[in-house]
């Protein structure tokens, strides 16, 4: 008889075991529960729910201040990261630092500073009011809290594929001839796309749950500035629970599927970029 072999880490029984527990624990009986309790509506009361001109208007508004967050995150994270890996300059530590500031600031704190800078009488605001321009109370300022949260995440996803990409591959592809637009095209984009798409879903997924930073720039006023999360909060206050954890399934299934589609566009990237040719 073969004789199996041996594993370098033992114990796979064992510790799948408990990564199921743990995240039963943490993740599958607590989102079990909130649909549970959402089916003690009735099907009329349920859509009658999430179906409202209200719910409607904090969902229009969470998905699209959401996405308008992370697709600019993408964009201008992708450029912090190329800067903090390929230059070197005064203060590049601090910058570097700075990155990390909203993963470690308690996310009212960014509220409320956010708040203060674009407030009419705020140092960015006065100035932004003058030229007709009003973000604090408006969906640009959910807009504007939402991406200051979720930079970190495409900085920090990107950052390390740079890092890995030597610089060999960009002088080589300068001399077959290639401009510097055609070298970070067809050769640099390529080899990032996986972690920008990484860094876009996490960044999306953080704005869509965010509630701290928000709430006190958008000014939560129904049908205009008020966020699924508050809503949901609104809810609670009202001991409509049941209501509460409806909106809060919608919201759920909206952003598992959102994120199952980035993820599968993540995942088909991938494969295209290790099936090209070496």
């Amino acid at each position: 008889m073969a004789r199996r072999a041996r594993r370098i880490l033992p114990g796979f029984g064992l510790t799948l075991g408990l990564t199921w527990f743990y995240l039963g624990l943490l993740v599958i009986v607590p989102l079990s529960s909130l649909f549970l309790k959402t089916f003690t509506l009735s099907w009329d009361q349920f859509w009658t729910t999430v179906g409202s001109a209200r719910a409607l208007a904090a969902y229009r508004l969470t998905f699209g201040a959401s996405l308008v967050a992370a697709v600019t995150n993408a964009v201008f994270g992708l450029l912090v990261a190329w800067v903090l890996v390929r230059y070197r300059f005064p203060g590049k530590a601090l910058v570097d630092a700075l990155v990390d500031l909203p993963f470690a600031l308690p996310t009212a704190v960014a509220g409320l500073t956010l708040t203060a800078l674009y407030s009419s009488n705020g140092w960015y605001g006065r100035y932004l009011e003058a030229a007709g321009i009003q973000v604090a109370f408006t969906s640009v300022g959910v807009a504007v809290a939402l991406t200051f949260i979720g930079l970190p995440f495409v900085v920090r996803t990107v950052q390390p594929v740079l890092e890995d990409i030597d610089v060999d591959v960009e002088e080589a592809a300068a001399t077959l001839g290639a401009t510097p637009w055609e070298t970070f095209t067809r050769v640099i984009f390529p080899a990032i796309l996986p972690a920008l798409l990484s860094g876009f879903t996490l960044a999306l997924a953080r704005a869509l749950g965010e509630y701290g930073s928000v709430v006190f720039i958008s000014g939560n006023m129904p049908m205009r500035t008020e966020i699924a999360p508050l809503l949901i909060i609104t809810q609670l206050e009202q001991y409509d629970y049941a209501g509460a954890t409806a909106i809060a399934v919608v919201m759920l299934t909206a952003s598992f599927a959102l994120l199952l589609a980035v993820n599968l566009l993540q995942r088909w990237s991938r494969r295209r970029l290790e099936a090209r040719p070496s």
